[in-house]
Parts: C-alpha cells; structure tokens; sequence
C-alpha cells in the first residue's frame, strides 16, 4: 500500500505545479499546448488551475490519512482521471507539440503507476 501511497504524493505534486502553472502562466501552458491564447481558453485554464489546487489537496490527504481501502478506492479514481489525461491531451485538435506528448506521457505513466500497484496491492491479499 505503501507504493499507492507514495504514487498519490508524487501526482499531487505534479497536479500542484500544474495548477500554480495554470493560475500563474495560463496564456504560456496554452502556448506549450499549441492552443490559441483568447481570454476564454485563458479564463478557462485559471479554473481548471484552481480545481486542481482541491485535486491536489485530496490526494495528499488520502495518502496520509485514509485507510489502505481509502487508498485503493482513490487510486482507481486516479488510475482512471490519469489515463483520462492523457487521451484528452493527445485529442487536442491542434498539431502535436513536444510539451503535449510529454504531459501525455506523464498522465498514461501515473495511470501505469496505479495499475501496478493496485496489481500488487491485490496479490498482498
């Protein structure tokens, strides 16, 4: 459980550079995205920033407090909203760009992460 554990840290932390990235830089992560940069696709990044501010604060709470079933309920939710990420992102009707793959590859990576250890969470049974 352990694993889980450290796996919703270290995506509350990256959900947590994303949302201060978001709030802070919306017209530049909309730029590294290859997106147009109009004050609605803007707008709509400041919120999505500080819908991630309570994303990242569940996470890190449930990984410090919640029960190992708390843990794995969680981690499916994430498992899934990871996964989730990183096909809506290489969706974008726009051209690839290398911060588009790359953010992809971190959503299937934290989604993989999830799936191992809620494998290896299942076989500790």
């Amino acid at each position: 459980m352990t694993f889980l554990r450290y796996t919703l840290r270290a995506g509350a932390t990256v959900f947590g550079l994303s949302a201060v990235a978001l709030i802070l830089a919306p017209g530049f992560f909309l730029e590294l995205l290859g997106l147009d940069t109009s004050a609605p696709l803007v707008w709509s990044m400041v919120m999505i920033g500080v819908t991630l501010i309570a994303l990242t604060g569940n996470m890190a709470v449930v990984s410090f407090t919640a029960s190992d079933r708390g843990v794995q309920a969680a981690s499916v939710v994430m498992m899934l909203a990871a996964g989730g990420l990183g096909v809506t992102t290489l969706l974008i009707p726009v051209p690839f760009t290398w911060f588009s793959v790359v953010y992809a590859l971190v959503g299937f990576g934290f989604s993989t992460a999830y799936v191992v250890g809620l494998t290896r969470a299942s076989l500790a049974r």
